[in-house]
């Protein structure tokens, strides 16, 4: 399939500039549609939003929610919820943007708006980026000092050399990479289906947690573990990930098989995100019955988590489920932050680094902080980067989310793939809603 396009008469005259090269070029339009059966052409778009899953249950949600578990028990499954919905429709946009007009959301914003907005929207990005990659590499090398013994700060330079693992898997084809990253995934829930088990947790109250509250908009300490939550969730990188991936499937040609390649899609984002609510509510709801529930209000740090585990569920091996599960957990955040920091880059600068350069320099960045923090302050320092990193995440999202809205709103821009009045004004509700409860935190952190 051709990957380059010099003109954009094709999909409507609202870009500012033509289409250059495809999202992922390499792998671009690798995997067809084939099968007479709607069922087999649906199974060919099974697997992108697994990759899009993964940045929903990574290292940051398991700070912010156990921290919310331990101090706020149930409460804040409402939050959880709420933001998977809000997932789940961003990324079906995400899909739609794609697929309508063959761009990821990088290209569209720099096909759409003047450079100077563009390039702010990339500083943006990458910082997102950067901040999602700390997340994986403390998240990852407490993995490693949890499971092997290995020291905090080697374990932090270690997770350097998972470049090779990306580059393996990129090389074998992208239906391995995804492959790969269902299988971790199906180990992750294993080790909290055990885990859970064994906390034997209050289900009544478990259910009555999914109700919100209004006192997460009063209580400024709730307020500020919920907009990590919803940071943690929604992540910036996330939309641009999905909308570069999803463009490894082959559409066709037509406007009906334009639509239907969006339901099937949509079908495995959709799908693949509500198995994501399941990873976070568990390990909010591991921390809300395994600590606050004994009077262990201030769990936050990884570390600390394992270590009681073992004497509170009276189970020697669930430290060690919690430790592979965390593992895992970095492990899959590797290889989609890296597709992601490749989307994002050649997206908005139209620039072509090799995978593995690409990759070197964004964990080089993300190291850094991370080792001098880890060197500085030791597992208390790590814990409150995890947190800081979700919340420098929720305070990005509408840069990204807002943009996304406004394209996939636009016939000029879809065509006749523009979303639904009704659509809109949904993901339209959930910018608004992002950007109050961003007011409202940097309202709350000013007065102190």
């Amino acid at each position: 399939m051709d990957s380059k396009i010099a003109t954009d008469q094709d999909d409507g005259f609202g870009w500012r500039r033509p289409r250059g090269e495809a999202s992922l070029a390499d792998v671009h339009g690798t995997v067809g549609r084939t099968g007479r059966s709607a069922f087999r052409r649906a199974l060919a778009f099974f697997g992108p939003g697994y990759l899009v899953a993964v940045g929903y249950m990574d290292p940051g949600n398991w700070a912010t929610s156990l921290a919310g578990g331990s101090k706020f028990g149930y409460a804040l499954l409402s939050v959880v919820l709420i933001s998977n919905i809000m997932a789940i429709v961003l990324q079906s946009l995400a899909a739609r943007l794609a697929i309508g007009s063959g761009r990821d959301l990088a290209q569209a914003c720099r096909d759409a708006f003047p450079r100077p907005i563009a390039w702010l929207l990339w500083l943006l990005a990458e910082l997102a980026i950067v901040a999602t990659d700390i997340a994986e590499v403390i998240g990852t090398a407490i993995g490693l000092q949890l499971l092997f013994g290995i020291p905090l700060a080697i374990g932090v330079i270690l997770t350097s050399l998972d470049v090779f693992l990306v580059l393996a898997l990129q090389r074998l084809g992208f239906r391995w990479v995804e492959a790969f990253i269902i299988g971790v995934l199906a180990l992750i829930a294993a080790c909290f289906a055990v885990q859970i088990a064994l906390a034997d947790p209050a289900w009544a109250a478990v259910f009555g947690g999914f109700v919100p509250t209004t006192d997460i908009v009063k209580n400024p300490d709730m307020l500020y573990l919920a907009m990590g939550i919803i940071g943690a969730t929604v992540m910036p990188h996330n939309l641009y990930l999905h909308s570069g991936i999803v463009q490894t499937r082959v559409f066709g040609d037509t406007i009906p098989e334009k639509r239907e390649s969006l339901r099937f899609a949509t079908l495995d984002s959709t799908i693949a995100l509500l198995f994501a609510l399941t990873i976070n509510a568990s390990i909010l709801i591991l921390a809300a019955a395994a600590f606050h529930t004994t009077g262990r209000t201030e769990v936050a740090e990884l570390g600390e988590a394992h270590g009681l585990l073992h004497p509170l569920l009276g189970a020697a091996i669930a430290p060690s489920l919690f430790a592979i599960a965390l593992i895992g957990c970095g492990l899959n955040s590797t290889v989609t932050a890296t597709l992601a920091g490749q989307i994002v880059m050649e997206g908005f600068l139209d620039i072509r680094l090799p995978p593995w350069l690409r990759r070197l320099i964004t964990r080089l960045v993300a190291i850094v902080p991370a080792a001098a923090v880890t060197i500085a302050y030791g597992d208390a320092g790590t814990a409150k980067l995890l947190i800081f990193t979700q919340v420098v995440l929720s305070l990005q999202l509408p840069f990204a989310v807002i943009p996304l809205v406004m394209f996939t709103a636009s016939r000029d821009k879809l065509g006749a793939l523009a979303a639904p009045r009704w659509l809109v004004l949904f993901a339209g509700s959930i910018a608004a809603i992002i950007v109050a409860l961003n007011i409202k935190l940097i309202v709350d952190f000013i007065n102190g």
